[in-house]
Formats: C-alpha cells, structure tokens, sequence
C-alpha cells in the first residue's frame, strides 16, 4: 500500500477551497495548478513573464518538499486565459524544462481571478537511490 501526504503552500486558496499544492502518492508527485501569486504576500504582479518566474518558484518549493526537483518532473500543463502570452514566457520555462523535457501541454482556459494571467502544474516521480 503506498503512501499518500499532502503538501501545503499557505495559500488562503488552499484553506477557502479545499485542495493541497501537492500530493504525494508513493513516488508519484502531483502538484496542483500553481498560479504567480506569491504566497506570503498574496500578491500577484502584473507581467506575464514574472507571474510565469514565481509560478515556477511556488512548484519549486513544493517538489523540493517532496523531496524532488525539476529534473524529476515528468508532464508539465500550463494554462493561459491569452495564448499571446505563452510565447514571451518561453525563455522562463526553458531554463526550468529545457534539460529534463517533460511530456508538456498548453491550454487556453478561464482561470479563477482576472488578475491571473498564467497556472502551471505539473506531475513528477521521485527517484529512489539505489543502496
């Protein structure tokens, strides 16, 4: 039987909505729909590109966590509510992704709040140390 444990942000949207920013399942990792919102502040800036930068930090600290790091992540999504703005983000997630390419989709879909411009989430599986 695996192991189930839920990582929590301190996101109030966690606690209002009632979900983790991540599951860990086993060796399976699930990291919910990761908006730009820095959650200590609960602020959001503007740009697309900085929303993309500390989307990536809040997965970050949630693989890390799960004692996982980018190179782990095997499936990517990344969800935009204006497919104009994936483009100017690409430099950002190329030095996430780049080296590890994960299998990646791009929606274009409503998000929850106006001020959100991109939600990334992605899966990974932790690796085990042989030993």
């Amino acid at each position: 039987m695996t192991e189930r444990h839920t990582i929590l942000s301190g996101s109030t949207f966690e606690e209002e909505i009632g979900y983790a920013r991540a599951v860990m399942d086993g060796d399976h990792v699930y990291v919910s729909g990761t908006t730009g919102f820095d959650y200590s502040t609960m602020t959001i800036p503007d740009d697309v590109v900085a929303q993309a930068e500390q989307c990536l930090r809040n997965i970050g600290a949630a693989l890390a966590e799960a004692k996982c790091t980018f190179a782990d992540v095997v499936r990517v999504r990344y969800l935009l509510p204006d497919r104009n703005d994936f483009e100017p983000c690409w430099p950002v997630l190329r030095r996430y992704f780049g080296e590890v390419r994960p299998a990646a989709t791009m929606l274009v879909v409503g998000l929850a709040d106006p001020r959100m411009r991109i939600e990334i989430e992605v899966d990974a599986r932790r690796h085990t140390l042989a030993g």
